[in-house]
């Protein structure tokens, strides 16, 4: 059974196939992203499914000053302008991020999907996974950036993070499909996912 397929139907826990009810669609400003949301709006257009367009900001500019910054010898005035540079980006992250939803999402709408949009401030593969579970996606789609080795090490790796910790079916659109202009994606589906942890 080729991808495309499975796509289309995969086998519930009771044996009977299912389509996908509820597609969840990562999206960033990563290069993949027009073919994440592409190949998500054919899958919810295929199985006339609900579309949630989703971004994670990463929580890494919302930290506050450390607790006894006086001691450590900073400035508080200078650490209370830090953490309002550090605000402002963070609103300036929320607008784009709104932004790029709202563009996506008006093609979906076009199209005559059900869909909404969200994000959170987490790290990426945590948030999907959380927002998966919360809106009970049946399926979620996403890019892989393509870190390999020791880069894959010291970032980690969102796609890797999903496929293994995700409660419903994963398709992940692999980097090489840009450049060989055609799609590569895998997919995975929850069971798989959890016999290739244990």
């Amino acid at each position: 059974m080729d991808s495309k397929q499975f796509c289309q139907h995969w086998v519930g826990e009771d044996g009977n196939q299912m389509g996908f009810q509820k597609i969840l669609a990562a999206l960033d400003y990563s290069p993949l992203c027009q073919l994440v949301f592409d190949q998500a709006l054919e899958l919810a257009l295929r199985n006339r499914a609900r579309l949630m367009l989703f971004h994670c900001l990463s929580s890494d500019p919302v930290a506050g000053p450390p607790p006894f910054s006086g001691e450590l010898g900073l400035s508080p005035r200078w650490l209370n302008q830090a953490y309002q540079a550090q605000y402002v980006h963070l609103e300036q992250q929320i607008q784009q991020t709104q932004a790029l939803l709202n563009r996506y999402y008006e093609v979906a709408v076009q199209h005559g999907v059900a869909t909404e949009c969200d994000y959170r401030i987490a790290e990426p593969g945590q948030g999907l996974c959380l927002a998966a579970k919360q809106w009970e996606a049946s399926l979620i789609v996403l890019g892989r950036r393509g870190r390999r080795g020791i880069a894959e090490v010291l970032f980690g790796s969102v796609s890797n993070y999903v496929l293994h910790h995700a409660s419903c079916a994963v398709l992940v659109i692999q980097p090489d499909s840009i450049q060989a202009g055609s799609l590569s994606a895998e997919v995975v589906s929850a069971e798989e996912t959890v016999s290739s942890i244990l």
